[in-house]
């Protein structure tokens, strides 16, 4: 088989040899990670695989809270032509055993922490990060560079999905898509080489070491926080040092509400990505006041088809300056990423009509493991379909209806919730904010708001949403229950996870205020 070229395995050796000093990898204690010395250690982790038996097409596994180390596993899998899975750390024991079991991994790294659970595994060789692994990597034999070996159709990573609509399925991801996810990154958000970036996202999901190869791919360097702490990454953002940043909205709220924030100096950061949740259009104003950079809102089905859509930055300057309405939007198509919006039956759909967002391109994944019935109902002669629903204006700004199987129907009328999740979340009082609906015995299904409230303000009621929501929703649309919490259930993207949402209404209604149906 011919190889292709350069795949993101390769990128270090490269960088090594023209910067060997420049950072690579920064870890929130401090330690810093040169392009030699970080070539040096994967060369030498690939040659400690390969002793054990590990080559191209084998799958290694990684459970552990996010560190240089891990993502030197991830790379020396990438120089091997191996296929790495990992593991969402949140998983229970049980769960975590079902994915081991349907990903084939006979070899796992792990943190510390889940060693109970690893110990419970029957594998060929566990290395724990904290205790075993220096010593397995010092194991590798003496060598020079290491050949390329993979192949743009090779299966470099197995991604489980978060589980939150049923059992995790394992996303097959090649080299040529995870090339062309990094390559749209790279030119959409301008990184430049020696940019030092962060993202949010935890490095098992595909924004985190997304991120990392983004760096990577233009000689940059990433900073590698073991989870997400506000405190933490407000003195990394604000240390003037961090060009780019990828968070959700609930992690950019904590920034903004962060009683050091003053302290900070944000003048180094050039960008700021955005998504996973509704930013109201007042959060946005205030990042632009207090970070001052340009701002892009990315949508996508990541894990199987790349990043999408954008809202870049000069959409954010038309809005800002007076045509809010964009701000309601999920952008354009991404470089790289052909988009439609279809009907049940697969046509596409006239502007203004709302159809289900059908992608296609290099960055849609080879399909999910050991299940071609799911494969084949999720991509249809090569365009990726996930669920999520949508209608085109005249610009060609797509607009989020919500997904199908988030639709609320309430007296046969048809409810998205992002549109009353756009209305409501600009409520003064209202920090965060998710819309679902619930079973009623004479409207089948009612709309309700659960909301986090911004600090000092009281909880709305019904008749406060009610008014605050006149002339901006019909009315079967706003919301007839308000339920507050604290804090919102998520999955490991950050987004609040509806599904669990709705379990916890259905055992505590007890936070709800209700009015009479109108």
């Amino acid at each position: 088989m011919q190889l292709s070229g350069l795949g993101p395995g390769d990128w270090v050796t490269l960088h090594a040899r023209f910067t060997p000093q420049a950072d690579f990898l920064l870890a929130a204690d401090g330690r810093v990670r040169t392009y030699a010395e970080g070539e040096a250690r994967i060369t030498r982790l690939a040659r400690s695989l390969q002793r054990i038996g590990i080559g191209r097409g084998d799958r290694v596994a990684l459970l552990g809270v996010d560190s240089p180390e891990y993502c030197e596993v991830l790379l020396a899998c990438m120089k091997l032509g191996a296929t790495y899975v990992a593991l969402n750390f949140r998983l229970s024991p049980a769960e975590i055993r079902t994915v081991m079991a349907a990903s084939g991994a006979e070899v796992i790294f792990h943190s510390e922490r889940y060693r109970e659970i690893v110990e419970s595994l029957a594998l060929r060789a566990a290395v724990e990060f904290e205790s075993g692994y220096e010593e397995f990597l010092a194991s590798g034999p003496d060598g020079g560079e290491l050949p390329s070996v993979s192949h743009d159709d090779d299966i470099l990573s197995i991604s489980f999905t978060s589980g939150t609509t049923g059992t995790p399925k394992g996303v097959l991801q090649s080299q040529r898509m995870i090339k062309a996810i990094i390559q749209s990154g790279v030119l959409e958000l301008g990184l430049r080489p020696g940019d030092l970036i962060y993202a949010g996202a935890p490095l098992f999901h595909a924004a985190g070491f997304g991120h990392v190869l983004y760096g990577l791919a233009r000689g940059g360097a990433s900073m590698i926080m073991p989870q997400w702490d506000a405190d933490l990454a407000l003195a990394w953002l604000g240390s003037g040092r961090v060009r780019h940043t990828t968070l959700v909205p609930s992690m950019i709220i904590q920034l903004l509400e962060h009683p050091k924030l003053a302290e900070a100096d944000f003048s180094g950061l050039r960008s700021i990505m955005y998504g996973g949740a509704p930013m109201p259009t007042s959060v946005v104003r205030r990042m632009v006041e207090v970070f001052g950079c340009d701002l892009h809102n990315g949508f996508g089905a990541g894990t199987e088809a790349g990043g999408q859509l954008v809202l870049r930055p000069e959409d954010h300057r038309r809005a800002l300056a007076g045509e809010e309405w964009l701000l309601g939007t999920i952008g354009r198509p991404a470089f790289g990423c052909d988009v439609r919006l279809l009907d049940p039956l697969g046509a596409e759909v006239p502007d203004g009509q709302i159809g289900v967002i059908a992608s296609r391109g290099d960055t849609v994944m080879s399909g999910y493991l050991d299940r071609p019935d799911l494969t084949a109902a999720a991509v249809r002669d090569g365009w990726f379909v996930a669920g999520d629903l949508a209608w085109k204006d005249p610009e060609g700004f797509l607009h989020l209806a919500g997904r199908a199987d988030e639709m609320i129907i309430r007296g046969g009328e048809n409810v998205y919730p992002v549109e009353i999740e756009d209305v409501v979340g600009g409520h003064p009082a209202v920090a965060e904010i998710a819309v679902v609906g619930e079973p009623d015995p004479l409207w089948g299904q009612v709309v309700t708001a659960i909301v986090a409230l911004r600090d000092g303000h009281a909880a709305p009621s019904a008749a406060d949403v009610k008014e605050h929501c006149r002339g901006r929703l019909a009315s079967y649309k706003v919301p007839q229950r308000i339920v507050v919490v604290e804090s919102f259930p998520r999955n490991p993207a950050g987004k609040i996870d509806k599904l669990r949402l709705r379990e916890l209404l259905a055992c505590d209604p007890s936070a709800v205020q209700e009015e009479e149906p109108s």
